[in-house]
């Protein structure tokens, strides 16, 4: 699969190089408040929009995780990057394999923020419904990040949340984006890969903590570590931008 070049920005200059991929809820501007706490001089990181979302919110497209990781090797291309590490947050974390099996001496390690895992995200009858009807229901959403986060948030971040999920991806895609990353299992494939792996999770997370890291990526990547922040749920690089950017540069600079 060939991939575009979608939008995307670099933010800082240093020696470490990294995409990085959104959240099923956000578009590149989910973190801002992390870049706000990156060193600009330690790493050099490259924040793209998945086709639907943000800038790319009319960019048609099959709206899959094979899609997703074949754009982010054409960022890299432009880029003129060989190699570099790969930061996926939650679905990004699941395109981030992919990236890693297509272009295997390239991709130096993976940072997963909350990540799904090559095996996807098997969710039953009800929370199936709950997840699809999302894509039209914004209450839906709300519900889910609420979830996602320990119910510790009032109406005004949830509600910010929303918003911007709704106004900043279409429906479609959106919808779309749910079939691929967490239906399509692909573990067997990364079983046993040595690449370096940083998993970061939150306390509060349900749906993808330390609990869900340890029946997959910590079983099939040999080099995986997982680090717990305490005060995060789903959303680490809005909720805990400082703890999440001292994990990451420790990582890429070890």
């Amino acid at each position: 699969m060939t991939g575009r070049v979608l939008p995307y920005d670099v933010h800082g200059s240093g020696p470490h190089r990294a995409l990085v991929l959104h959240n099923w809820f956000g578009d590149r501007t989910s973190f801002d408040p992390l870049r706000a706490e990156l060193d600009d001089g330690a790493g050099s990181y490259a924040f793209l929009d998945c086709r639907g979302y943000g800038e790319a919110i009319d960019a048609d497209g099959a709206y899959t995780m094979e899609e997703v990781a074949a754009d982010a090797l054409a960022v890299a291309d432009e880029l003129g990057w060989d190699a570099f590490s790969v930061i996926g947050h939650s679905m990004g974390g699941k395109a981030a394999q992919l990236m890693l099996l297509d272009a295997p001496e390239r991709v130096r390690s993976i940072v997963g923020i909350s990540p799904v895992s090559a095996a996807g995200f098997p969710l039953d009858a009800e929370t199936w419904e709950l997840f699809a009807g999302a894509a039209e229901d914004h209450g839906r959403r709300r519900a889910i990040i609420d979830n996602t986060t320990g119910g510790r948030y009032g109406d005004d971040w949830l509600g910010g949340l929303v918003e911007r999920s709704v106004r900043r991806s279409s429906p479609a895609a959106f919808r779309a984006y749910l079939d691929s990353w967490s239906r399509t299992d692909f573990h067997e494939r990364v079983r046993d890969n040595p690449a370096p792996v940083l998993l970061v999770v939150g306390a509060h997370d349900p749906a993808l903590g330390k609990e869900a890291m340890e029946a997959t990526w910590l079983r099939w990547y040999p080099n995986a570590r997982l680090e717990v922040l305490p005060d995060a749920g789903h959303y680490a690089p809005e909720e805990t931008p400082k703890a999440l950017a001292d994990a990451i540069e420790g990582f890429l600079a070890g």
